[in-house]
């Protein structure tokens, strides 16, 4: 397995502003210098370029609805359904209520996989809306019982108490990490940084003669690299121009968290630096007409953000294998719902040698079906969670024992 460190050679830059000489790097690709800047900050004629209002808002939905699963004070039968598709005023933050946005138009949309395919975009998004339906219907009424086989109720995992479906799914847990696939990793690498998106229409034409979009100081190709940017480092927590001053030490609980974790196992150190300083070069690449090298950087962004769900998919499988021979079913459940979220996300993956997902949709249906089959989690295997992470680990040229 590759390691993600690599040694950058830094020269000074004419076309970005920067705090020293070591700030930016030079390497030619394709016959054409690209100069990178040490952070993620563009101008032109002195204003930042930088833009992606959107994604921030987006995250800032996917959080609320997030703690709403258990909210059970405010829970109702169409809270969650309505915050997905922010309707009502679901929110209790007035600013998301007011927002034309919502995350149900942007889940299993991208321009990639679902601009054809229509009918299996409404099937995820109904899934989707299905989990929230089951946590009012199944978990709110039986909030106050004790979870058993075939029965919805609490558990204990240590001092803490998880509400789980008759099978011992957290839907909480099931809507978080599926939307990481479903909501950020599908617009970020299927739809912003897909070339069918970046050179449509007069996109290229445009950027090379630097015509910005009406009253704005970004060409569309420079807005729509930010647009994926974003579902990266969008959390209003982390800072827009130094993510990785801040890696440590954020709210986030989507992708930029996960990729912190997927850093700390020794066998991927560096996925999270060099997924910044892909977004950097590429983004730095467009300024300066070089599409080869944007294309390069896009790919490696791809290949890291898939690879999370691989990591951390394996990682809760074998942790709730653990847990479950130590007769720790609270804890198991847990890592059992979030490995099953994070696999349900390797869909929206793209390995870029092939244009396609790590694994089909159809492979992974199969296995979240033999998860939670009968009494679910109850009776789950270690065999069969060894068999998933397996298939899992070859799909991804990884190994299992690679995961920490």
């Amino acid at each position: 397995m590759k390691k993600f460190l690599f040694p950058i050679i830094c020269f000074a830059s004419v076309l970005v502003s920067c705090s020293s000489d070591d700030d930016n790097v030079i390497e030619p690709e394709g016959g054409n210098p690209v100069n990178v800047p040490a952070t993620y900050s563009f101008e032109r004629d002195g204003v930042s370029t930088v833009s992606y209002d959107g994604q921030v808002t987006r995250i800032a939905m996917a959080k609320e609805l997030k703690s709403a699963f258990t909210d059970f004070d405010a829970l109702t039968e169409n809270r969650l359904t309505n915050m997905f598709s922010n309707e009502n005023t679901p929110f209790d933050v007035a600013e998301l209520n007011n927002s034309s946005k919502s995350i149900k138009s942007k889940v299993a949309a991208s321009k990639d996989y679902f601009s054809a395919n229509t009918s299996e975009s409404a099937a995820i998004k109904a899934e989707f809306e299905s989990w929230m339906q089951a946590q009012y219907n199944e978990v709110f009424f039986n909030k106050n019982e004790e979870a058993s086989a075939g029965v919805a109720g609490q558990i204990a995992d240590g001092n803490r108490v998880r509400y789980v479906s008759a099978q011992g799914l957290e839907y909480n847990q099931m809507y978080a990490k599926s939307l990481m696939g479903a909501l950020l990793a599908d617009q970020m690498l299927n739809n912003y940084l897909s070339p069918a998106v970046l050179d449509e229409g007069d996109n290229r034409v445009n950027n090379d003669a630097e015509v910005t979009e009406e009253g704005k100081p970004y060409t569309t190709m420079e807005h729509k690299w930010d647009e994926a940017y974003g579902y990266l480092y969008g959390d209003s927590s982390v800072p827009t121009h130094d993510p990785m001053s801040a890696i440590e030490d954020n709210d986030d609980s989507f992708l930029f968290n996960y990729i912190r974790q997927v850093a700390a196992d020794d066998d991927f150190t560096g996925i999270a630096q060099e997924t910044f300083d892909a977004f950097k070069k590429g983004r730095a690449a467009i300024s300066q007409k070089n599409y080869e090298v944007r294309d390069a950087q896009a790919n490696i962004i791809k290949e890291n953000i898939s690879l999370i769900f691989a990591v951390r998919a394996i990682h809760y499988f074998q942790g709730g294998k653990e847990a479950l021979a130590n007769n720790q079913r609270g804890s198991a459940f847990h890592k059992l719902s979030e490995g099953i979220g994070f696999m349900y996300s390797i869909r929206f993956s793209k390995n870029p040698a092939t244009g396609q997902p790590y694994m089909s949709a159809d492979i992974l249906d199969s296995y979240k079906d033999d998860l939670l089959i009968d009494n679910g989690f109850w009776t789950v295997s270690g065999e069969k969670l060894d068999e998933i992470s397996q298939a899992i680990a070859n799909a991804y040229g990884i190994t299992v024992n690679q995961v920490d």
